[in-house]
């Protein structure tokens, strides 16, 4: 595949036209002029994450940090809030489908993982179908990437653009003004971040960006998603560095409940039990999502709630509404506990959620009337570890999710339906770390026998052979079932506990794409089998 100039940014895929309205000369220009500003940051700020861990891997345990202990102690706010940011008592969270993006727009406030572009007043979807859009839809977070992934299909001056501000860069030029026109502003949610100097980083390219368009500063604001365990003592200082663009914290909690596995990895007293045993009720969630109530409130803004990974079960009445009453009560628990909204997974759940927040909280959030001055959250509750068994049936479990959701990740989903839930990265980063540390510690399952290689490899292929048999010969055959398993046998039998199963998949993309084809589904996983 011969690599693309446009603007001075080498694209190293192909341009269809639709994508060119897009990819626009000014665009590009904008897009490069902050890869060009901050990348380097990028780069160090990830080699920082590096450093950190190390000193968790050889005995230290995050903390409260000393250093800015007065942005904790001192009295400040956050930036007033947009009206349309007031009440956020549901939103939906979900990859870009355009499908559902539509749905998601006409019932509720949406959340979207990447980058989009602005919507005309009808979007064509699959299937060669209009669906309108109401005259007045939901508000739309924009998610971008993570600092730790690059987007490694375009180059600015020969490096990888960092994907935070591909995604970034691009929804904020092309839908800025046409937001602001429309009574809204650009909004977004930060995923990932580690430290409060990541955020530091997120407030410069915010100001840099209004600058450029001639934009306000303070018009974007951003959630901060509170979703590793060194976050979790920093919440006021991410606040602080986003104070101007802030738009307050959401409680990520299965991100959260992976970075516990994966930050305190080298500590075998941290053992987690079967992922199903740990609920919202464990006190190291209960101290975690309490603090950032507290800490959002005393800021003055919206503390929001995590998801219930629960979807609506099809076919069977009785467990449709036993799946309706769990994500009941864990809304229950959320809004009781102060919290100003909360997420669901499915648009099928947005009744049931917004129904709990109506019946408790009757104005547009709580950041008044719930500050939750009682909260006590020290290091030892945040770092309490879950209680509980480790069964056979969990460690099968947790591969066949794991294989199950690396296949539909290859296959381009970002997220699948299994077992009446919403896999999506998160859980099954919970799912692979879990069979990781299991492994390296030899841990006893409830047959008394020791976690091996063998019995992980011999699991592996039994789920394999499940998976055959739930898709079909066909399906299988042309699926990315083999790759998916051999990915996640060299991930979890590896030494080292890779940072992101996400990170190893893209590389594995990367290396196969390229080809006679390139650009074209892959028929049959072959040409990828025939590279591993």
């Amino acid at each position: 595949m011969q690599a693309q100039t446009v603007g001075g940014v080498t694209i190293r895929a192909p341009l269809p036209p639709e994508y060119r309205s897009i990819l626009t000369p000014e665009a590009l220009q904008f897009v490069a002029h902050l890869s060009r500003c901050y990348a380097p940051r990028v780069g160090e700020l990830l080699e920082r994450r590096k450093q950190v861990q190390a000193r968790y891997d050889a005995g230290a345990k995050p903390d409260f940090l000393p250093e800015t202990r007065h942005v904790r102690e001192s009295d400040w706010k956050v930036g007033p809030l947009p009206v349309d940011l007031l009440d956020r008592r549901v939103e939906i969270t979900g990859p870009t489908d355009r499908k559902m993006v539509i749905n998601a727009l006409n019932r509720c406030r949406a959340s979207p993982k990447q980058s989009l572009a602005a919507a005309p007043a009808v979007l064509p979807y699959c299937g060669g179908q209009d669906v309108p859009l109401n005259d007045k839809v939901a508000v739309m977070l924009v998610r971008p990437r993570g600092w730790h992934l690059w987007e490694k299909h375009v180059a600015v001056d020969g490096s990888p653009v960092p994907g935070a501000l591909w995604d970034f860069g691009l929804y904020f030029f092309h839908n800025a003004r046409e937001l602001l026109a429309r009574g809204s502003g650009p909004y977004f949610y930060l995923p990932k971040m580690q430290s409060h100097l990541e955020c530091r980083l997120w407030n410069e390219v915010f100001v840099e960006a209004q600058r450029w368009l001639g934009i306000p500063s303070g018009t974007i604001k951003a959630t901060c998603l509170i979703e590793t365990l060194p976050a979790a003592f920093e919440m006021h200082e991410f606040l602080y560095e986003l104070r101007d663009h802030s738009a307050g914290l959401n409680c990520g909690r299965w991100d959260y409940m992976f970075s516990f596995i994966k930050t305190l990895r080298n500590d075998p007293t941290r053992i987690f039990p079967d992922r199903g045993l740990v609920g919202m009720d464990q006190p190291f969630l209960r101290a975690y999502t309490q603090l950032v109530i507290q800490t959002c409130h005393r800021r003055g803004v919206h503390a929001i709630g995590g998801m219930s990974a629960l979807i609506p079960v099809k076919g069977d009445p009785r467990a449709n509404e036993a799946a309706f009453d769990k994500v009941r009560a864990d809304k229950l628990r959320e809004v009781t506990d102060g919290h100003d909204g909360t997420w669901v997974a499915h648009p099928g759940l947005i009744p049931v959620a917004k129904q709990v927040f109506d019946a408790h909280m009757r104005e547009p959030n709580q950041i008044r009337s719930k500050p939750r001055h009682d909260v006590r959250a020290s290091q030892e509750e945040l770092l309490k570890v879950p209680e509980g068994p480790r069964t056979l049936a969990a460690l099968r479990n947790n591969i066949g999710v794991s294989i199950a959701y690396l296949e539909a990740w290859l296959g381009g989903n970002g997220c699948v339906p299994l077992h009446n839930l919403m896999e999506d990265a998160a859980t099954a980063e919970i799912s692979r770390s879990s069979v990781w540390q299991w492994l390296r510690y030899g841990v006893k399952l409830d047959d008394g026998q020791p976690l091996t290689v063998d019995r992980v490899c011999l699991a592996i292929q039994q789920e394999l052979d499940a998976l055959r048999q739930q898709a079909g010969n066909a399906r299988f055959a042309t699926g990315h079932y083999l790759e998916a398993a051999t990915l996640f046998k060299l991930m979890v039998t590896s030494t080292e506990l890779q940072d992101f199963l996400t990170l190893t998949a893209y590389d594995f993309l990367v290396a196969t794409e390229f080809g006679p084809t390139w650009g074209a589904p892959q028929q049959g996983g072959s040409a990828a089998r025939s590279r591993l």
